[in-house]
């Protein structure tokens, strides 16, 4: 087969390492997979770098002033439709588009026109919605019957001036009901049947396929990184893990209310980028953002319990990888969360809940962590498995490409 897939990033964060992951795998196994990434660079065999980043800043521009997400950076879309014609591919694999890189009303008319078998993967809400990448935060619901009045017209990537919305959720069940062979899959149970109450459900295929895990690098590892970052080595120690922290984030404010309940046995490190360390209490360490896996995997295995923090996700994949290192977590019992947590493996509490997250802390606590980590590995084991679902995808393809109804 012939696979190009289509995301913002290659090699980094979850999706570029997704991305990178299913490239290298299906390439041990004949088949051509090419990769179009806009942020970043990438000297890697098989991939294609979409536009500059002058043009991603104009787009970026554009969308603000117009209320438009989606519609700009049309040299740099026309280039790479000649670039999909050049590999001829049987399948082409949509992944995050909003980041300001790519004009999709004509990527999806090519697609629909040239009949070309595509699948599409719900790391977050956008494709179904009008323009947001998640909404239960704000119970907004009108991405099932149609977008407009939008509230949170000034967040994800926010509009100045106009609301489009309506025309962009229009847009996009016009455009993704015309593609004669489309498969969507979603990242966590949740995810997809939020699909399925969408104009994705007309879809020929919608199905789950979890985010994997590299178990061959996450892993309980022996290596005590404590002492490299300043973590005491005598206390019970809460990890929670962030791309990018925003002090005006709920998920920030409930660190820190978090960091006021512990006692002196106790000790929170955050990791990931834009944590301001002047409004860190003395109980909480920073690490900044960790690119490296096998780095990151050793921090894992170092905490006692994985919290997270957040409130909206589709999956959660630091929630997987902190398990998969034998680490217990505590989630809200929002989205996709709750079922990322297996039976011994932790607890789900209500969303926005400190103190009833605080309470399943300390069970672990008492418990101690040895109480709760081969069921973590094993669970992960089970679902999150990188070469199992590598080859469920792969079965999805050959699916999606005979499918001629």
């Amino acid at each position: 087969m012939k696979i190009i897939q289509i995301n913002a990033v290659y090699e980094t964060a979850s999706t570029g390492r997704t991305c990178m992951e299913l490239s290298d795998e299906l390439r041990k196994h004949g088949n051509e997979v090419y990769t179009a990434y806009s942020a970043g660079y990438s000297n890697a065999e098989y991939t294609y770098k979409i536009g500059t980043d002058f043009d991603t800043k104009i787009h970026a521009l554009c969308s603000r002033i117009f209320g438009l997400q989606g519609y700009y950076s049309v040299n740099a879309t026309k280039r790479l439709l000649k670039y999909i014609d050049s590999i001829n591919p049987d399948v082409v694999h949509l992944r995050n588009l909003h980041a300001n890189y790519i004009n999709l009303p004509m990527l999806l008319k090519y697609l629909a026109k040239k009949d070309i078998a595509t699948v599409i993967t719900l790391h977050d809400c956008w494709f179904f919605t009008g323009k947001c990448t998640h909404y239960t935060a704000d119970g907004c619901y009108k991405w099932k019957t149609g977008c407009s009045h939008c509230i949170r017209l000034k967040k994800d990537i926010p509009s100045w001036f106009f609301d489009r919305t309506s025309k962009m959720w229009s847009d996009k069940n016009k455009l993704f009901n015309a593609i004669p062979r489309l498969a969507v899959v979603g990242v966590s149970d949740w995810i997809t049947d939020q699909a399925r109450q969408s104009f994705l459900k007309n879809a020929n295929i919608v199905k789950r396929i979890y985010n994997w895990i590299n178990l061959n690098t996450f892993y309980p590892r022996r290596e005590n990184v404590r002492k490299k970052y300043g973590i005491s080595e005598d206390k019970f120690t809460i990890l929670t893990v962030s791309a990018g922290w925003n002090e005006n984030s709920d998920k920030f404010k409930d660190a820190v209310k978090l960091s006021k309940l512990t006692d002196k046995t106790m000790q929170i490190v955050i990791v990931g980028s834009g944590v301001n360390k002047d409004l860190l209490p003395e109980n909480v360490i920073w690490i900044d953002y960790v690119d490296g896996t096998d780095e990151l995997a050793n921090i894992y295995s170092s905490a006692d319990v994985y919290v997270h923090l957040s409130r909206e996700d589709t999956f959660g994949k630091v929630v997987a990888e902190a398990m998969a290192c034998g680490t217990p977590a505590v989630v809200y019992d929002a989205t996709a969360l709750p079922e990322l947590i297996g039976e011994g493996c932790g607890y789900a509490v209500e969303c926005g809940n400190v103190s009833a997250l605080f309470k399943a802390v300390k069970l672990i606590k008492s418990n101690t962590k040895n109480y709760y980590s081969e069921k973590c590995r094993s669970f992960a084991e089970e679902n999150f498995d990188k070469n199992k679902l590598i080859r469920e995808t792969q079965i999805l393809y050959r699916e999606i490409i005979d499918d001629k109804r």
